[in-house]
Parts: C-alpha cells; structure tokens; sequence
C-alpha cells in the first residue's frame, strides 16, 4: 500500500491513532514513508490489542491525489481503471484513490475539479483525505464484535489520470450555476431590514430546470440574500421554512443546512454553491 502511495509523489504521512468511537488518541506529523513502512509490522498488533485505528494522511509534492470514499461495488468498477490503488474497507464498502496530474494550479480551482470527479463517482462530497492503512481492523461500534479487514483489492503503481481522460468516462460533474446576478440584491438601508422576495429568486431559476432543482437554487439563494442582509443563520432557516413548500417537505433539518450553506458563502469560507445540501435521511 505505501509502495503504491509512493509511486505518484507520496514522501510522508500524517499519523492518527484513534479509538473505536473515533476520538483521537494520538498524532503524529509529516512521518517519512521509510519510517512508517518500518513501524507498521509492530504497531498492527498492538493497535489492534487495544482495538484502536491507524490511520494515515499522505502528504505529496506530486500530482493531486483525489480519495473516493463509500463506494459500493458498483461505483467503484467505474473508477477503479482510473485509480493507483482501490481499497475495501468493510463489507461492501470500497475507497479509491486517484493521481490527478494536470490539475488545476490555482487552488480553489483544484478544489472545485475533485468536487466535481467525487459527485461524478457518487463520492462522499466530505472526504478528509486520510486512510485506515491495510492489513488493519476497522473499529467501529456498529461493526463489533466482527470488525472488518481493511483490504488492499487492486493497485496499478505509478498510473496517472487526466481530466480529459476523466471526462471522457463521465467521471467529472459540469460545474454549478452561480446565483443569476439579477438576484444579487443590495443590502437594505440600516434600520430597515426585510425580508428577500422568494418570488423573485424562484423567477430568477435557470430556465429548463426541473421544479426540483428550481426550488433549491431558490432556497439557497433566498438564503444567501437574507443572511447578506443581516439575519442570522437560525431565523433565515426558520423563515425559509415559511417561504418555502420545498423547505416544509423536506423539514427543518434542511431549512437550517440550507442557511448553513447560505452563511458559509457569505463570509467567504466557501464558494456559493446553488446545490443546497441534502437532508440526511
């Protein structure tokens, strides 16, 4: 496995031990390849006295590395042939791993292109970019007492992927809309805060759209404005919910995700992204 790593860049990891409820127990920064491949041999068994996970981060001067978490047996056959290296980590459940070679060099733009491959492949959107390590157990509470082997099922050392290559397989997502900028409303004077009209931003929707998708840039846009406007997170989800039948559908849990979203926009920690997130159902 860290042969695999190395063959596309890879020169050291971030080692975390954690325990089986996932509370970090243990840290350790930028270790060298050679030093972890010499410690794995003893600390297996000792992690898995203590029923604890080793988990590695890689850390590269090469190209971008791209992890593909929760895939079924499905999703990862489309992207396996693209991957350096495939690996089982429970049941059914596959992560691969790919060495992007011509990304972008600006970083959010690098950013946005894995977004785009990881919703393409049907991805976890969250991946953290670390691994339990092969030949380890995956402690996990719902898996007791039979945890499962953490398995390496293909690696294809040293192979590199392009975008275009990517692309041509249907393996990269078309990038979202941006919020129609008929929508981007001012801010109200000072001592006069209101609410955005919905009306305007479900009339604002890309036209073609289906109803489904035109009610979620609205809801986020909707959103976006209000937050911009100066209310705050937990009052924009609930007035969502009252201007929204999609809101009302789906519940609160998705009104607040919504604003959510919303916020982190408007304060710049992320791209506005006119998807808004799904209810964990």
């Amino acid at each position: 496995m860290l042969t695999a790593f190395a063959s596309v860049g890879v020169h050291a990891f971030d080692v975390t031990l954690t325990d089986i409820e996932g509370v970090k127990l243990r840290f350790e920064l930028n270790r060298k390849i050679d030093d972890v491949d010499r410690a794995i041999e003893r600390a297996l068994p000792a992690v898995a006295d203590r029923q604890q996970n080793y988990i590695i981060r890689p850390r590269s001067t090469g190209p971008k590395l791209i992890q593909l978490d929760d895939l079924d047996s499905v999703k990862v056959e489309r992207v396996a042939p693209h991957a350096f290296i495939v690996l089982c980590t429970s049941p059914g459940n596959f992560q691969a791993w790919l060495a992007l070679k011509d990304a972008p060099a600006d970083r959010e733009e690098a950013k946005d292109i894995a977004r785009r491959i990881r919703k393409s492949a049907g991805a976890d959107p969250s991946a953290s970019g670390a691994t339990r390590i092969g030949g380890s157990l995956n402690f996990k509470t719902k898996y007791a007492p039979a945890f499962p082997l953490v398995e390496v099922t293909r690696t294809n050392a040293g192979h590199m992927t392009t975008t275009q290559e990517l692309r041509e397989n249907g393996l990269v997502a078309e990038p979202e809309q941006r919020p129609p900028a008929v929508l981007r409303a001012s801010r109200p004077r000072r001592g006069r805060r209101g609410w955005p009209s919905y009306q305007k931003c479900l009339d604002g929707a890309p036209v073609g759209a289906s109803d489904g998708k035109k009610r979620s840039i609205a809801d986020f846009t909707w959103c976006v404005i209000a937050v911009d406007w100066g209310w705050g997170t937990a009052e924009t989800a609930d007035r969502l919910l009252q201007e929204s039948t999609k809101a009302r559908e789906n519940g609160r849990e998705y009104a607040l995700m919504t604003a959510r979203s919303a916020t982190a926009a408007v304060e710049g920690r992320t791209a506005p992204n006119t998807t808004a997130p799904r209810p964990r159902l």
